[in-house]
């Protein structure tokens, strides 16, 4: 799917700009006059963008847990799926798909009780378990970086949990009763590292707090013919009319509360006659209220997509984004990330610069040869580990013979002699003893995306970038 070349994480779309967008909508408080059309309007846009994530996070939830028992991709609420390999260059299920870490992903409704979360010791392996609420903020990280690698349990409790647990488990508290876990094991892709990685996810538990410390079966799945499997969620939403998208907001965010710091953009929503638990019917409305409401579908949408050029920074032809996993009021650029990149990390756990251009802002093609140079000693600083990875201009891996689409340290990259390394991105092997540094190109235009798990405050502050696609010269 093409779009903002930002937009690759995981979805893309594009759709043409809004030009009367105002930021000071959100905070108008409610009136006594009656609302015109063009009131209605403008309100209305800001109720689209601030529930776009919980609207996409429902929805998304659904799709991924219609289903009985544990099949493919997908799994009952509670339940962890475990992905069991990287995919190849026919994987066309999602954009920019991962050749780094192995997915183990859960769905819970806390609603009822606490989980308890079960990492067994993972032996120094990175992993990472960033959990996010339905607003879609990383609420809680897990991981390496925050807890190290040994076994642990962790508790999981929801917005309306305020009893004491008998147990002496770091808790977490979700500000929202539904959660998402998307775990990720770093796994290096050779038959015996996948073992390995194997016995690790088959370990990630999650328990409901009553069945603590007792036998526990996770029960069967319920299955609703009325979800769509076929359609991408994010078309599902995008056709979404008014009536039911704030219709389904009101629902939602009965379970799913606003912040304290949301205060002024519920007053807002209350003036549209959208109140969290309660019913919201858009016929009973004034006409021009509704008119109003109905429009502002499209010009949310529009005002979503607008955000793409505040989204990243610009250095040395590399889109870099580092506002993300946690948005406070900054709704837009949260619907953003949610329209483009749902499920997105803290920048702290992950940084995913981006680029289409070389040095000289032309388009990157397998025509030419191009290096990445890392003087020596100055290859991206991580704790964690990065990568660069090659995508075809629909964010595709590109076939080749070798079934290369990433070039990271675990290459063995070679050196030169004064410690510098290039990474040589070329439609032909650069030879034999430089193979380990080749990422192969097509023919035709290519997209470029580095991932830094667990950067440093030099990625992070932008103290490091890094270095441009040059044309190889020397070739």
């Amino acid at each position: 799917m093409k779009g903002n070349r930002f937009t690759v994480i995981l979805l893309s779309l594009f759709i043409p700009v809004l030009t009367y967008f105002s930021p000071s909508f959100a905070n108008q408080q409610p009136t006594s006059q009656p609302l015109s059309e063009a009131d209605a309007l403008n309100l209305g846009t800001q109720a689209y963008i601030y529930g776009y994530p919980l609207i996409t996070m429902d929805m998304t939830r659904r799709v991924m847990t219609n289903v009985a028992k544990l099949e493919g991709s997908k799994a009952p609420m509670g339940q962890f799926v475990n992905m069991q390999n990287y995919p190849n260059a026919s994987f066309h299920d999602v954009t920019a798909p991962n050749a780094d870490t192995l997915y183990s992903i859960a769905w819970l409704d806390l609603a009822k009780e606490p989980y308890i979360l079960h990492i067994p010791n993972t032996d120094g392996r990175y992993y990472l378990m960033p959990m996010l609420s339905a607003w879609t903020d990383v609420f809680a990280v897990p991981g390496k970086r925050t807890a190290g690698s040994d076994a642990q349990d962790f508790a999981i409790v929801g917005p309306n949990w305020h009893q004491k647990l008998p147990v002496k488990f770091p808790i977490f508290k979700s500000p929202t009763n539904l959660v998402w876990i998307i775990g990720r094991t770093y796994c290096t892709g050779t038959p015996e590292d996948y073992q390995k990685a194997h016995n690790i996810q088959d370990k990630y538990t999650l328990t409901p707090f009553s069945y603590f410390n007792k036998s526990y079966t996770p029960p069967t799945g319920s299955i609703s013919a009325a979800i769509d499997m076929k359609t991408p969620v994010r078309d599902q939403v995008n056709t979404m009319n008014a009536a039911t998208y704030f219709k389904n907001l009101a629902i939602l965010m009965k379970d799913n509360p606003p912040s304290k710091a949301d205060a002024p953009m519920v007053a807002t929503l209350a003036k549209l006659g959208i109140v969290p638990g309660q019913e919201f019917d858009i016929n009973k409305l004034d006409p021009a209220v509704a008119k109003g409401l109905n429009e502002a579908v499209a010009a949310g949408q529009k005002a979503i997509m607008m955000q793409g050029k505040n989204a990243a920074i610009m250095k040395n032809g590399w889109e870099i984004n580092t506002k993300t996993g946690l948005y406070g009021t900054d709704y837009l650029q949260r619907a953003f990330v949610a329209a483009i990149g749902l499920g997105a990390n803290r920048p702290q756990d992950a940084i995913y610069p981006l680029t289409v251009v070389d040095a000289t802002n032309k388009k990157l093609n397998g025509a030419n040869k191009y290096i990445i140079h890392f003087n020596k000693d100055q290859t991206p600083p991580v704790n964690g580990f990065w990568s660069l990875t090659m995508y075809n201009d629909q964010y595709f891996f590109i076939d080749n013979e070798i079934n290369k689409y990433t070039v990271s340290p675990r290459d063995t990259l070679v050196k030169n002699q004064d410690g510098s390394i290039d990474i040589y991105i070329q439609h032909n092997s650069p030879g034999d003893n430089y193979a380990s540094n080749w990422l192969p190109a097509p023919t035709g235009n290519f997209i470029l995306l580095f991932r830094f798990y667990w950067p440093k405050d030099a990625i992070i502050n932008g103290a490091w970038v890094p270095p441009a696609v040059e044309i190889n010269k020397h070739a």
